[in-house]
């Protein structure tokens, strides 16, 4: 496939500049349409001829992962399954649980920020999520870190996944 080639022969070269044998983890920060779909497709068989180790999706909808991999699952759960890395386009402060009221509620109930709870709870939602608040500040910076230890009751969790979830 004249696509696949195009891709794997920019990655060589990026190895060769960057003197690696292979790209550990390539990052799709976003679909470029200018880019034709058929090229973000060749990334599944990319890591499967070693050329990368794993690759990372952030801001691609079902339909864009439907078009390249010809999936039709839910993102995460797709990555789940295949084990590549998702991070979630600004995943505190645009999301449906940013709005509801009771992360309020569980972040007093915790001591914390809601975007601390909203951070629990992604971390919670799964294994392959990655989570990259923005901040410009080393205490906001440090308030996102600290969100690691916060523990959620299941019943915290699954209220909380229910509003994060609801269409």
């Amino acid at each position: 496939m004249a696509v696949r080639s195009t891709c794997a022969n920019r990655l060589s070269k990026s190895c060769q500049r960057l003197g690696l044998e292979q790209i550990q983890l390539w990052q799709l920060h976003s679909i470029d349409p200018k880019v034709p779909r058929l090229e973000h497709a060749a990334v599944k068989s990319l890591q499967d001829d070693g050329i990368i180790r794993h690759a990372g999706l952030s801001n691609v909808s079902v339909a864009d992962l439907e078009a390249a991999l010809e999936h039709s699952e839910d993102v995460l759960d797709y990555c789940e399954k295949h084990g590549i890395g998702f991070i979630p386009w600004a995943p505190v402060a645009t999301g449906r649980l940013s709005k509801s009221g009771s992360i309020d509620d569980t972040a007093k109930a915790h001591g914390a920020t809601p975007s601390q709870i909203a951070l629990a709870w992604l971390l919670k939602r799964s294994p392959v999520m990655v989570p990259i608040p923005g901040t410009s500040k080393v205490a906001h910076l440090e308030e996102n870190v600290a969100a690691v230890e916060i523990r959620l009751s299941d019943e915290e969790f699954a209220s909380l996944d229910r509003e994060g979830r609801a269409k």
